[in-house]
């Protein structure tokens, strides 16, 4: 059974946008959030100087954010050729050391190793990294330790809205657990509710075609979607090849159907109860 836990986070400057630092209850681990304009101004604090494993974040194009995942002996002496490098418009830098200097460089590559296959697997971020590799050698004991510390690292991950390692919970492990269907044209579509995100599951049918006044973001989503494999094309339409989650019942529908839609009356349960009808129930 899962158990609360603690997560302290702390602004040097005062500032919301400024330097965050992120602490948990009974961890040695530290992480730093640190957006890009700020850098030059902040690389001289201690925390740049120790080994760690360090995520560079973008937006993208506002649909499919960019991503990098890196790690150095020496965070900023890494970071520093980042700053020069045009590999991608990069706005942050989230970056994860030990407090007690126990994170080494062998636990730094197999943590980088580790987060690109999440990241790949997942497919929510356009990733700059080319290929994963291979698992780095590591003694059974070190393996052991860099898995605890990547534990805690995804346990802080959505303290900064960092959902890229993710992939959605099945419907079993949900609290709704409530498998809603969506459809037209004769094309069926499956998802659920999933805390404050909508899943559609992998094999959902899609509409090929989109009507002219769709909005501009899901007909963006629809392409990027083609783009990374999120959609292929079969039997003259389109099929999720994931499960994937979505920030709205709206949003996947929108995408579902090709057109704006509200997706609380149009995702429907085996007995043709909206979810806005079911929502109403549970209150």
């Amino acid at each position: 059974m899962a158990r609360g836990y603690s997560i302290r986070l702390f602004l040097p400057d005062g500032e919301t946008e400024g330097l965050k630092l992120i602490e948990k209850t009974n961890w040695s681990g530290l992480g730093v959030v640190c957006p890009r304009s700020l850098y030059a101004t902040k690389r001289a604090r201690g925390e740049f100087e120790r080994t760690g494993v360090y995520l560079l974040h973008g937006e993208g194009d506002g649909i499919v954010p960019d991503l990098y995942v890196g790690e150095a002996d020496e965070i900023r002496t890494r970071l520093n050729s980042h700053s020069k490098e045009a590999k991608f418009d990069w706005r942050q830098v989230i970056f994860f050391v030990s407090k007690d200097n126990n994170l080494n460089k062998a636990h730094g590559r197999y943590l980088e190793w580790r987060l690109i296959d999440l990241a790949t697997k997942a497919n929510r971020a356009k990733l700059h990294n080319g290929n994963a590799g291979s698992q780095p050698s590591l003694s059974e004991a070190d393996i052991a330790e860099a898995e605890g510390f990547l534990d805690e690292m995804r346990l802080c991950f959505p303290l900064v809205g960092l959902d890229l390692f993710e992939t959605p919970p099945s419907i079993k492990t949900t609290v709704a657990g409530t498998l809603l269907t969506a459809g037209a044209k004769g094309l069926i579509a499956q998802g659920y509710e999933a805390g404050s995100e909508f899943v559609v599951k992998r094999g959902s049918q899609v509409s090929l075609t989109e009507v002219k006044s769709i909005d501009s973001g899901s007909s963006q989503r629809r392409r990027a979607f083609r783009e990374n494999g999120v959609l292929v094309e079969k039997d003259g339409h389109l099929v999720f090849t994931q499960d994937y989650a979505f920030t709205s019942p709206s949003q996947a529908a929108a995408v579902i159907l090709g057109r704006t839609a509200n997706g609380r009356i149009e995702w429907c349960d085996d007995n043709g109860r909206t979810l806005k009808a079911i929502q109403e129930a549970a209150e």
